[in-house]
């Protein structure tokens, strides 16, 4: 194989709209490499969830170098993987595949990409308690990210309750220390936390409007979201109107695309100016 030519997708539901294939191309062209991105759109093609081994089958065939993944398969891909990275091991979720000598390896730069933005976007903001919305893949990962920043307790909400249980207890049994709870109410919890995280689909094109009660949110809180289109969602820009300091999902985008980029090519690209070009695509 050419070690300078790369074929990569991203699998998901709802993803004309991402920015990832100009993120890559880009910067590989800076880099010097041949690069292709392809979206292997679920939505587009007619496609459930059920058809994504078809679609692993195909990438493969096709020799590409990997897939990034994103909802509804970061969790249901696992199954279908030769090997996982620790991260993605430890996490239950992939959000990047590796094809590379006929071995499928999944990994998770999710947690990265979430750990980098908050440490850059909101870098001295109150982390004694946050709510973080949706147990899910994205939210496994973000999960993980609060707790490594520092956040001392995490109020998990999912509307499958037992999602939301799971993930707390991982966490507890993670970091040895009761740093992690499920919750059946949002609103009322927000009324005791210093910010909120937001891990679900909502506010994206394809699932608007906002997760919480608008009432819910005061000028005090602090709001990260993952969504990244539309940047400013409505629940951010809820926020700002309130007055909150807030975190678009953008800079989660870039860095977790900075590290799937150097899995794929084993080329390091340069964060900042991929974090540059992201502006100027928004």
């Amino acid at each position: 194989m050419d070690n300078r030519k790369f074929h990569v997708a991203l699998i998901g539901a709802d993803i004309q709209m991402s920015k990832s294939p100009a993120l890559h191309e880009t910067e590989a062209y800076h880099l010097g490499l041949e690069y292709r991105y392809e979206l292997l759109d679920l939505t587009e093609r007619g496609l459930s969830a059920s058809a994504l081994p078809d679609l692993l089958d195909e990438i493969e065939r096709r020799g590409f170098a990997g897939s990034n993944i994103t909802h509804p398969c970061k969790q249901t891909v696992m199954a279908h993987l030769t090997d996982l990275s620790e991260d993605a091991r430890m996490l239950g979720a992939v959000n990047t595949v590796v094809l590379r000598n006929g071995k499928r390896i999944g990994h998770n730069t999710d947690w990265y990409g979430f750990y980098k933005n908050f440490e850059r976007g909101l870098p001295d903001v109150a982390k004694t308690h946050a709510v973080l919305l949706g147990a899910g893949g994205a939210g496994v990962a973000v999960a993980h990210a609060a707790i490594k920043l520092g956040i001392e307790a995490l109020s998990i909400f999912d509307q499958d309750a037992n999602r939301a249980a799971t993930l707390a207890d991982q966490l507890n049994q993670r970091f040895s220390k009761r740093c992690a709870q499920p919750i059946r109410d949002v609103n009322a919890t927000l009324a005791s936390a210093d910010g909120l995280i937001h891990a679900t689909p909502t506010g994206m094109r394809s699932h608007p409007g906002i997760p919480i009660d608008p009432e819910a949110l005061q000028s005090r809180h602090w709001v990260a979201d993952i969504v990244y289109m539309p940047l400013v969602t409505e629940l951010l820009a809820l926020a700002e109107k309130k007055g909150c300091r807030t975190l678009p999902g953008g800079g989660m985008t870039v860095f977790q695309a900075a590290a799937a980029f150097e899995l794929f090519t084993s080329v390091q690209p340069d964060a900042e100016r991929m974090s540059h070009h992201f502006e100027q695509l928004c």
